[in-house]
């Protein structure tokens, strides 16, 4: 393999881990946006507060880790994306700022017309930003931009496009009700888990019917996707998401709900992984190939030092990180705690 090659591939394994890692932070602000009024949602959000505080800023390593490698391994690749879909990416940074500012003073505000201003702008800002994310991705995936493509909504405003960003929105509210459930179960609020747990069950639903009827959709307005979908590696990584959708579904259904987050993140890291593989080998499908557009050979050379330096160093802390946030080791929470914030239990 080409050093273009394995930096094309060290791209689409940090696309897919910030798809699971950040995804699950949108989609507990989809839960919280979901949750109902001030006393019907005050047990899930004081949850969801909880449970994102130790690691949602650190989440955002991984986005950091895309635009690096996007920028000086493929610069090409990083203008011609940026450049034609400017507008809902510039939407989605201004999500990402205000959605981190809305969870981050939303606790510390005393006046409640204040903890409900930043709440909804964190809520309304998990919810929209994972959509422009995944229009974007539609718009590479269909090949609608390319080197010298003028900035149209036509590029990232279409078919493919738009069931990509609803694949977003469906996908990290799984993740985000998965990973919830588990906590409330780690909290020994079984109420909670109940609660979330239902929730993850319905997106996981929506998002297997939404899956299938994109790939529809593709077969027409994206060939290049449809064909490597459906051929090859791409196709085997297909099978496995199926698979870790059933396997989720299956523990999702059993009462304790046990190993349902890493089958969870299985199945969206697999679908990731399945559309990169499936444009093979092409960054834009039929416009620009991993050949054409990577940077200096000596700058994909150190890209590769930094990965591997990054891989020694970066990422066990990080792996720990996440560890010791599901096990309950960095922010003790009670269930006493949860009951004393919130309201009665579910029926």
């Amino acid at each position: 393999m080409t050093a273009a090659g394995v930096i094309a591939a060290v791209l689409l394994l940090a696309v897919a881990a910030y798809t699971c890692a950040g995804g699950t932070d949108y989609g507990a602000g989809f839960w919280d946006l979901t949750a109902g009024g001030a006393e019907r949602g005050k047990r899930p959000r004081w949850l969801i507060d909880h449970a994102m505080a130790p690691v949602w800023e650190v989440n955002n390593v991984w986005l950091i880790f895309v635009l690096v490698i996007m920028w000086t391994g493929f610069p090409e690749f990083f203008q011609t994306v940026f450049s034609s879909m400017w507008l809902p990416l510039a939407l989605a940074a201004i999500g990402i700022v205000l959605r981190g500012a809305g969870f981050a003073l939303r606790k510390p505000t005393r006046r409640i017309a204040g903890r409900r201003v930043y709440g909804a702008v964190f809520a309304v800002s998990s919810l929209l930003t994972p959509f422009f994310l995944g229009a974007a991705a539609g718009g590479i995936a269909s090949g609608r931009v390319g080197p010298g493509t003028e900035p149209t909504a036509h590029a990232w405003f279409n078919p493919t496009s738009v069931f990509f960003g609803l694949l977003a929105v469906v996908g990290t509210a799984l993740l985000g009700a998965v990973f919830l459930a588990a906590d409330a179960t780690r909290y020994e609020a079984p109420d909670l888990h109940a609660y979330f747990r239902r929730r993850a069950l319905v997106a996981l639903a929506v998002f297997a019917v939404l899956g299938a009827v994109t790939l529809i959709v593709a077969h027409g307005d994206a060939p290049h996707l449809w064909h490597g979908l459906t051929h090859g590696a791409g196709l085997v990584l297909l099978i496995v998401s199926v698979l870790a959708t059933l396997v989720t579904a299956w523990l999702l259904l059993r009462p304790s709900g046990a190993w349902s987050r890493p089958a969870a993140v299985v199945l969206m890291g697999s679908a990731v992984l399945a559309w990169g593989v499936a444009q093979r080998p092409y960054l834009i499908p039929g416009r620009l190939t991993v050949a054409e557009a990577p940077g200096a050979p000596s700058t994909l050379h150190w890209l590769i030092v930094v990965t591997v330096v990054a891989a020694v160093l970066v990422f066990p802390a990080v792996a720990l990180l996440y560890r010791l946030d599901t096990r309950g080791e960095l922010e003790p929470l009670t269930d006493a705690d949860l009951r004393g914030g919130g309201p009665e239990r579910e029926g």
